[in-house]
């Protein structure tokens, strides 16, 4: 089933490959605008010999990474601490529903306004986007703690911590991992997004000034690696979740599968 899958996967690719050659040849679109994928091919292998492709592409992975582990960690610790204090949830329902729908995009201005393009900028937007994924997947996991569970953890005497370890995390586990998939994504999104409309340094800025400078070939080139380094990222996440949740009764389904 899987080499089926993969075999369909790879023709609805190559089919892709062929249809964006076979379009601008053609006559159906200006190839000026739109080149054949031979062109895009052609700038992508220019751009990977090019060593401020790869300093760009430092810029963005920095970017990502740094926001997501502190969304991670921010939403994690925050989602707990909500959920298991008395009353903190009610307390604070409101300001979350408030804040979680504001777009990240509209932070931008504040973000130029206390950062300029530095790295900062963009971390502001990627942990502000990434932070409510872990937050609310965070909630969710720890409301699903089985009530007699945690009576039973507390008839044995357990302490508040040991029962966040041992009856409410292993609980909001897939939850949480959940989230932390989405925010990758997310977090790439909002560190490319920053590049490219505040100039921040990193593959955002680099499709920024090609698309100025009329360098087409080299824009969707571009385009095309920040689309291979999402796959790379969810790809990872999924691993990371998979190992993270091997004890877990919906992975054994899918091993045993």
């Amino acid at each position: 089933m899987k080499v089926t899958n993969a075999v369909l996967g790879a023709a609805g690719f190559a089919g892709f490959l062929a249809l964006w050659e076979a379009v601008p040849r053609l006559g159906f679109v200006q190839d000026d605008f739109f080149p054949p994928v031979s062109r895009v091919a052609a700038a992508l292998a220019a751009e990977l010999a090019d060593d401020a492709f790869w300093t760009a592409l430092g810029d963005t992975l920095t970017g990502w990474a740094l926001g997501l582990l502190i969304a991670v960690t921010a939403g994690i610790l925050a989602g707990v601490v909500i959920a298991v204090v008395p009353y903190l949830r009610e307390a604070t329902a409101s300001t979350i529903e408030f804040l979680r729908p504001i777009p990240s995009v509209a932070l931008i201005p504040l973000a130029v306004l206390l950062f300029g393009t530095e790295l900062q900028s963009v971390l502001l937007l990627v942990v502000y986007a990434s932070f409510w994924q872990i937050l609310i997947q965070t909630l969710y996991g720890v409301q699903d703690v089985d009530p007699v569970a945690e009576e039973t953890a507390r008839s044995y005497g357990l302490g508040p911590w040991a029962r966040v370890r041992h009856v409410l995390w292993p609980t909001a586990l897939p939850y949480v991992m959940t989230g932390v998939r989405l925010a990758a994504a997310v977090a790439l999104i909002l560190a490319v997004t920053a590049e490219l409309v505040i100039g921040a340094p990193g593959l955002g800025a680099r499709i920024a000034v090609a698309q100025t400078s009329q360098a087409v070939p080299e824009m969707y080139a571009l385009v095309v690696v920040t689309g291979v380094l999402g796959l790379l990222i969810n790809l990872g996440a999924r691993t990371v979740e998979r190992r993270a949740l091997a004890w877990h009764q919906s992975v054994r389904g899918e091993v045993a599968v």
